[in-house]
């Protein structure tokens, strides 16, 4: 029985190894012809469908087509292949609407039915309240798509059963896109020090795309090599290739300039370190302890090298300085300006708010600003008013409950953080921030030793 497992092991990580480099052929054939890119995107939606469907979700194959396209998100968008702009968000909705009528939603799921009722109010104030030449379809979409994604996709996944098994299964899935836009992201710039002039969040260096959603998600993939790297890397080769693959990503992530994404998946991964210490042996919490040092050991290295490839100013963008050393006005890139008008709009319209997508216009006639929103909180606040408050306790409260009933759960924690951090910096401008969040909602529990022993 136990070579059967360690068979299927083997076979499972050179299946994992022989994935990522065909997926790095994708991301060299869609630099080469872009339109690849588009036809990619159609097969996940039409492979997704199909497969949940044919399935019937006997599998849960929904939660991983999910990942699946999160992770593929801000590839597609970068190279031009996403189908209309929200089309993340979209997949992960009508994959999670299969996966509820194939199998139902738990008792447990109604503070996120509450969640979904309670922005109707905003919405229907919101058609009422902009301006006849604003576009109303597109403001809403752009500012409810995210939050309605995320009460949908809890909707499915609040209870569902999940164990160890999966969760290799689930970063395996997350990972295959992002190798991918990383291998088109050195293709599209290979050289970083004939593209670095200032401290700002830089285009050039993420795949000629937006930084702080390209450091969200590159944030977000550091810490699903470092899960993999942890648990999932049972012989020695498999460990070298993860901390390489883990070293690449930290890099990718901190030469767009856009630290957002980077504190973020530090957080994770330092949440992940905590809650593991917690339910580990005494001999596991020593090898955790030497593995944290190596992690930041290399992690100084990453850094020191990303300084010497920006001439020093990656250090000047952390400092909070300009490229000449002189500390910057603002430290956030004048998101804080942004969250105090949403602020004050709540305090002027507190029972209501300001009604879905207004926020932008009230803005503007306010501080002749335009400029949109990239803090989920404060968004919720001033176009939603009171609910707005009871919908941010929801979300806020609901996982940390279970976490009471669910205390194995060690992710749990790192996902609230990857949600809590992203919606403060860049709202839920893609679908990542609200699937992870539902994967705080999972049942998980373990079915072997967390700490794996390496061959």
């Amino acid at each position: 029985m136990k070579n059967e497992l360690l068979d299927k092991y083997n076979s499972t990580n050179k299946t994992y190894i022989i994935t990522l480099f065909l997926y790095m052929l994708l991301g060299v054939l869609i630099y080469i012809f872009k339109p690849i890119s588009v036809v990619y995107a159609l097969l996940i939606f039409v492979i997704g469908c199909f497969v949940i469907i044919r399935n019937k979700n006997k599998n849960n194959e929904v939660l991983f087509f999910c990942a699946y396209v999160i992770s593929a998100e801000v590839f597609l968008r970068m190279t031009k292949g996403n189908i209309g702009n929200e089309y993340g968000k979209y997949c992960v909705i009508i994959f999670s609407l299969l996966g509820i009528y194939f199998s139902g939603i738990s008792k447990k799921a109604i503070p996120y039915a509450v969640f979904l009722l309670f922005l109707v109010p905003g919405i229907i104030y919101g058609i009422l309240s902009l301006s006849f030449d604003a576009n109303i379809r597109k403001a809403l979409v752009f500012n409810l798509l995210g939050p309605i994604c995320l009460g949908i996709s809890s909707l499915y996944i609040v209870g569902k059963s999940f164990n160890f098994q999966q969760m290799d299964k689930l970063t395996r899935w997350m990972l295959y896109p992002i190798i991918a836009m990383v291998i088109y992201m050195f293709l599209y710039n290979p050289s970083i020090r004939d593209v670095v002039t200032g401290t700002d969040s830089n285009s050039a260096t993420s795949g000629g795309f937006g930084p702080n959603q390209v450091s969200t998600v590159l944030g977000l993939a550091m810490f699903i090599v470092f899960v993999r790297v942890l648990f999932f890397s049972k012989n020695t080769f498999l460990l070298l290739f993860n901390i390489f693959f883990l070293l690449v990503l930290a890099y990718r992530g901190i030469i767009t300039f856009s630290r957002g994404g980077v504190y973020t998946g530090l957080a994770m991964i330092l949440s992940l370190l905590f809650f593991t210490y917690l339910m580990v042996s005494i001999k596991a919490k020593v090898k955790l302890g030497l593995a944290s040092l190596s992690m930041v050991f290399f992690g100084i290295l990453v850094f020191a090298y990303s300084i010497s490839q920006t001439g020093g100013l990656i250090l000047n963008r952390y400092k909070g300085e300009d490229s000449l050393g002189r500390e910057k006005k603002s430290r956030f890139s004048g998101r804080e300006e942004l969250a105090t008008t949403e602020i004050q709009m709540f305090l002027d319209n507190p029972i209501l708010g300001v009604g879905v997508g207004k926020n932008k216009e009230y803005r503007e006639e306010l501080t002749g600003i335009n400029a949109a929103s990239h803090n989920e909180i404060t968004r919720m606040l001033a176009e939603h008013g009171i609910l707005g408050v009871f919908n941010l306790l929801i979300l806020f409260f609901t996982p940390i409950v279970y976490y009471f009933t669910n205390r194995k759960y060690i992710f749990l924690f790192s996902f609230f953080i990857f949600w809590f951090l992203t919606i403060n910096h860049a709202a839920m401008r893609i679908a990542a921030s609200a699937f992870i969040y539902s994967l705080t909602l999972l049942n998980f529990s373990f079915d072997e030793k967390p700490i794996i022993h390496r061959e």
